[in-house]
């Protein structure tokens, strides 16, 4: 839970152990090393609240910019009225005056980031982004790197059985059934993992007696008059047996991706091997790939083997990969991606995710995660899915767009609507009426409003590659 394993980590006499982990089996007696502030808990909340901590605080650029106006608006005033005065028009330039400061109404320039920030919220929300942090949601668009955590983030945290390969292929189904029946009263994750595995391949399980379980070694049952022994190598071992040739081509292969290796041993004979793997979720290739597609790189943090991490890596196409990593030390790793401003979003769903959650420019949490990685990052995925970071960034991009666009507009007709109610063009015959200028003011207002609500069209999830229907927002 903390450090990250996909499978169960083996501990012995002497080894240190983190507390709120699960044991797979058996008891053990322990001494406490530390309570309070020196546990690693503590330390891990210690790193989240340093780098929320250091987190950079922004003003919005609308406030910035209505504030601005509000002087401009007043100085053109009083230069109309000034001015006006000055050529002898004293009556005339109270209107103009007037007009000025109507056509000056910070209205679309105060709505020009507000609208879009509140409607991009929802959009979000309403296709599984929860933006607990708005200024993670418009650096997303700024992101160089996207790190990935592997368990739980791009699989699904849980054992799977993956593949199987038989001695006598035409005695699969039964000594499968012996298998799935020996299993069947193990609470080892692996044991309900292939169990589940096996009856999705339609394998019946006889009744089994007899059970015994051997921690590290694996379970002894008797079905239907057998003796069924499943483990891995260390069963092998004590049985004095060898991977038969006809095994060996799939056992290597298995090996070399980090996949776990068991074996079914059935009245002393070596009769079939199966693998099992940290499964991976079948979006995660879909999402490293429009990552790749919109310029980003794709990194890979874990706690994990090396051998295991690399399969994943491999498999999914990520660009760079961090195996067997400690919680302090993925964030330091999150710094390292920095380095040289690039701006980094790390993605994770762990207690040992927290600080980099926090360390990273954008922290993206899994929604299925733990409590202490939802609170450390700026946006979660409501469905758990990683192909939903693509659309957070997307998102970010879409807003940022529509931002610039309102204040393009709003600053635009401003520069223009002002000088025309001061009445630089009366010399050639074109005087705004009052009237006119209230509704200009309030026109602009409208379009800002009414561009801002295109936003919505905005589809943040590609449709599925084989062609089944994914949803996607429509225009509201």
């Amino acid at each position: 839970m903390v450090t990250g394993e996909s499978r169960a980590v083996a501990k012995g006499p002497g080894d240190r152990v983190v507390a709120g982990t699960v044991g797979a089996g058996g008891s053990l007696r322990i001494r406490v090393a530390a309570v309070g502030e020196g546990t690693a808990l503590s330390g891990i909340m210690r790193m989240v609240a340093a780098a929320q901590a250091s987190a950079s605080r922004a003003q919005a650029l609308a406030d910035r910019a209505a504030a601005l106006l509000f002087y401009v608006a007043l100085a053109a005033g009083v230069l109309t009225l000034v001015g006006w005065v000055f050529l002898g028009d004293t009556e005339g330039g109270l209107m103009r005056t007037a007009t000025v400061l109507v056509i000056a109404c910070p209205h679309a320039l105060g709505l020009a980031i507000p609208l879009v920030i509140a409607i991009s919220t929802s959009l979000g929300a309403r296709n599984g982004l929860l933006v607990k942090d708005r200024l993670a949601l418009e650096r997303a668009r700024l992101l160089d790197v996207v790190i990935f955590d592997k368990t739980g983030t791009l699989t699904k945290g849980e054992p799977a059985l993956v593949d199987v390969a038989v001695v006598e292929p035409a005695g699969e189904v039964a000594i499968l059934s012996l298998v799935a029946a020996a299993e069947a009263d193990s609470e080892h994750p692996l044991a309900r993992a292939i169990v589940a595995g096996l009856t999705r391949r339609g394998i019946r399980a006889s009744k089994a007696g007899s059970f015994e379980t051997a921690p590290g070694i694996g379970v002894r049952a008797v079905v239907d008059g057998r003796v069924v022994e499943v483990g891995g190598p260390r069963l092998l071992e004590r049985r004095g047996l060898a991977v038969p040739v006809s095994l060996m081509p799939a056992v290597e292969g298995w090996a070399r991706d980090g996949r776990t290796v068991l074996f079914a041993v059935v009245d002393g004979q070596l009769g079939a091997a199966l693998a099992a793997e940290d499964e991976i979720r079948p979006e995660s290739a879909a999402a490293v790939a429009r990552l790749h597609a919109m310029g980003i790189r794709v990194a890979m943090i874990t706690g994990d083997s090396r051998a295991v991490a690399d399969s994943v890596a491999r498999r999914l196409g990520i660009d760079e990969v961090a195996a067997e990593v400690l919680p302090a030390d993925k964030a330091a790793a999150v710094r390292g991606f920095q380095a040289g401003g690039r701006r980094v979003a790390m993605v994770g769903d762990g207690v040992n995710d927290a600080p980099a959650l926090a360390t990273a420019d954008v922290g993206i949490a899994i929604g299925a995660g733990t409590d202490v990685a939802v609170e450390s990052a700026g946006i979660v995925l409501v469905r758990s899915d990683p192909g939903d970071v693509a659309g957070a960034i997307e998102l970010s991009r879409a807003s940022y767009r529509k931002m610039i666009q309102n204040l393009f507009w709003a600053t635009g007709y401003n520069v223009v609507a002002i000088p025309v109610a001061a009445g630089v063009l009366v010399p050639w015959g074109i005087d705004l009426p009052m009237a006119v200028g209230a509704i200009a003011m309030s026109a602009s207002t409208i379009i800002v409003a009414a561009n801002a609500q295109l936003l919505r069209r905005l589809r943040l999830r590609q449709p599925a590659s084989d062609g089944q229907p994914v949803s996607v927002l429509q225009p509201a």
